[in-house]
């Protein structure tokens, strides 16, 4: 034979089966005290009944009068009788001190001796007792007539227990019916929310959901990527560890409004729109955001689902990756001039002119090697140095000229460790992309930068430490005043947008300067255009030289800002 184990039932069956045992037990003990409680009530009803009854018959004239004559039982037997339905007591029995029986409601039983107590009322009292006579178990009153002081007879008046039974019976029966009606009532109430409740939880029952609640709190918690959820007033309703930490907000944030978390207007603004977004790029202090939007609805707007994916790590790469992309177009280029020049000096050889192919070699190596050394010269850095010298040749290749500024110097091993390369690439690369993108197209298209150390000029900072200056210009149209802070922002731009987008990289370079504790600003070139100015302290280098001379900023044109 097997055995089938049931599954675990429905949280909706689990109300119904509590309900239906904690009405059975309601019911139950209610009908046991109402049993006893009726009962007990019924036969004092009874008692209080047969007692007026026997009372009233004892009491009429007719009786008395009836009790002297020599036949009593031909007029108080069909008093009885009527009295008896009048007033639905189940005997009345009239008897004569002695107790023979006058009147029964089984008249063969008259003439026969009553069967009870009759002491107390020969005595004159009124008394009531519950006895098994000829028709069986009743609550009976006993009471004298009396005529004056004479007692002339006994008057019996009584109700079956049976009867009383019947009475408490049919109370426990309505009970009953009222407690089925109330099981019928909580059925369909449990199969209506039982309706309910499978729609919102998807068929699910208590142990299904509690499992569910587990599994949603780990992978809430084991997801890298940040998970925020808002309800329909974009109240935050739901975040990871994830979120708070790329969102950088801390504390109880459940329950406050995104509006509140002190968010970059983009981003919060992303947020609180109604239309979902796709792999959107947004800044925070320090940190590159991707973040996907999805509204819940459910016939009408519930929320929102919100993912943060960090690509800080990525969004460096790619621009090292754009770089070297650079790099590699300015020496396909530098090969394409070199294999020209080349053939040059082949064929002057073949003419037999050595001497003026010598000639034009040793130019073109001179030249080479003055561009060279004039970066390495100003910038001894050799992050930066390589960065000047392949965005020299990147420019060179789009008709912009990049010049290193004499006011320009930079030892190696002057930068601290909290400074590094790739947020230095980050800043004067964006800065000199934008430059040189600004500049094309212009009259003497040129692109001037200047990297040296000076003193700090705060005078509110807490110490002398001295601060690394970038600064980039151009000779494009320059920078609208208007627009000094907005060029800033992520997505801000004057150009088309390309296939990347645009608006990142001024962005981009704020950012890395904001996290190093620096200022970035914007004015305009002493020659036209736009000039850029990076300032970043130096706290933890102890190489800088003294007596650094002070230069101000780094600038480039605003004719087209990414």
């Amino acid at each position: 034979m097997r055995f089938s184990v049931p599954g675990p039932r429905s949280l909706a069956g689990q109300l119904f089966a509590m309900q239906a045992v904690l009405i059975a037990v309601v019911v139950a003990g209610y009908a046991l005290f109402t049993y006893v409680s009726d009962r007990s009530q019924a036969e004092e009803a009874a008692r209080r009944q047969a007692r007026a009854v026997a009372r009233s018959v004892a009491d009429s004239p007719s009786v008395l009068q009836a009790a002297r004559t020599s036949d009593p039982t031909a007029e108080l037997q069909p008093y009885a009788l009527k009295v008896m339905r009048d007033t639905e007591v189940d005997f009345i029995t009239i008897m004569d001190p002695r107790g023979i029986r006058w009147t029964h409601p089984d008249p063969e039983r008259i003439g026969q001796p009553f069967q009870g107590h009759t002491e107390k009322a020969l005595k004159g009292q009124t008394f009531t007792e519950t006895y098994t006579g000829t028709l069986g178990p009743s609550v009976r009153a006993v009471t004298p007539i009396q005529d004056g002081k004479e007692i002339v007879g006994l008057v019996s008046a009584g109700i079956r227990v049976e009867e009383i039974t019947q009475r408490v019976q049919d109370q426990l029966t309505a009970l009953l019916g009222v407690a089925a009606g109330a099981l019928v009532l909580g059925a369909v109430g449990t199969y209506v929310i039982n309706a309910r409740l499978r729609r919102h939880t998807h068929g699910m029952n208590a142990a299904q959901l509690s499992r569910m609640h587990d599994y949603h709190q780990a992978a809430l918690h084991a997801v890298r990527e940040g998970l925020l959820m808002l309800d329909g007033q974009y109240r935050v309703a739901l975040i990871n560890d994830g979120g708070r930490e790329l969102l950088g907000v801390a504390g109880d944030v459940v329950g406050r409004s995104v509006a509140e978390l002190a968010l970059p207007a983009p981003l919060t603004g992303a947020l609180l729109a109604s239309k979902p977004r796709v792999d959107e790029v947004h800044l925070t202090a320090s940190r590159v955001l991707v973040i996907n939007t999805s509204p819940v609805s459910g016939g009408e707007r519930r929320g929102t689902v919100v993912t943060l994916r960090d690509v800080t790590e990525l969004q460096s790469l790619m621009g090292e990756l754009d770089s070297e992309r650079g790099f590699t177009q300015a020496l396909r280029s530098q090969a394409h001039e070199a294999a020209n020049r080349l053939h040059t000096v082949v064929s002057l050889i073949e003419l037999g002119r050595a001497e003026e192919a010598v000639e034009f070699a040793t130019a073109e190596l001179e030249l080479a090697q003055a561009l060279t050394d004039q970066v390495v010269a100003a910038v001894s850095e050799p992050v930066l140095a390589a960065l000047l010298l392949g965005k020299t040749a990147q420019a060179n290749e789009r008709g912009v000229e990049l010049m290193v500024s004499e006011d320009s110097s930079l030892d190696d091993g002057l930068l601290p460790e909290s400074l590094p390369s790739r947020d230095l690439v980050t800043i004067l690369g964006n800065l000199i992309d934008n430059a040189v993108d600004a500049a094309q197209g212009s009259v003497r298209a040129r692109v001037t930068v200047a990297a040296y150390t000076q003193e700090t000029e705060d005078p509110e900072a807490l110490d002398d430490a001295p601060e690394l200056v970038l600064r980039v210009s151009d000779t494009g149209p320059g920078v609208d005043p208007e627009h000094a802070e907005a060029v800033f922002q992520r997505g801000f731009s004057t150009k088309p947008a390309g296939p990347g987008g645009r608006g990142l990289g001024l962005a981009l370079a704020r950012q890395a300067v904001q996290r190093h504790e620096g200022t970035l600003s914007v004015s305009e070139a002493d020659g036209g255009g736009a000039q850029f100015e990076v300032r970043l302290p130096l706290r933890e280098s102890g190489a800088v030289a003294e007596g650094v001379t002070s230069r101000t900023s780094v600038s480039r044109g605003a004719g087209g800002y990414a």
